[in-house]
C-alpha cells in the first residue's frame, strides 16, 4: 500500500474532523477564560493588562481560528474535487486508450 493511499471519503472525513477542531478549540478557549477568572485580582501591571486583554479578544481569537479552520476546509474540499476528478479523467483515459487497442495484434509466441 502507498503512503499516500486515498480513499474516496478520506478527505471528506478530514474536513468533518476539521470542523469539529474548530468546535473544540472554541470551547476549549472558553472554559480557559472561565477557568483562570478565579486568578483575575491577582494579576498586577503587565500581567493585568495582559489577562484583562486575553479575556476581551476571546471571541475574537476562538473567531479568528474557526476562520483559519475554514480556509483550511475549503483547501480540503477543493483537494477533494481534484482527487476525485483526477480518478475518473485517469479511468476514462484508461479506457478510451483500452478501446482504441488491438489486442488481437498483440501475440505473443
Amino acid at each position: 500500500m502507498s503512503r499516500w493511499d486515498i480513499g474516496d471519503s478520506t478527505l471528506n472525513t478530514l474536513a468533518q474532523n476539521t470542523a469539529t477542531s474548530g468546535d473544540e478549540l472554541s470551547s476549549l478557549i472558553q472554559q480557559l477564560i472561565q477557568a483562570a477568572e478565579p486568578l483575575s485580582g491577582k494579576f498586577d501591571g503587565a500581567g493585568k493588562a495582559a489577562f484583562d486583554s486575553f479575556k476581551l479578544r476571546a471571541d475574537g481569537i476562538a473567531a479568528d481560528l474557526r476562520a483559519g479552520l475554514g480556509s483550511i476546509q475549503e483547501g480540503q474540499g477543493g483537494m477533494n474535487v481534484a482527487f476525485s476528478s483526477g480518478s475518473e479523467t485517469m479511468a476514462e483515459d484508461a479506457n478510451q486508450g483500452m478501446s482504441s487497442a488491438n489486442f488481437d495484434a498483440a501475440k505473443f509466441r
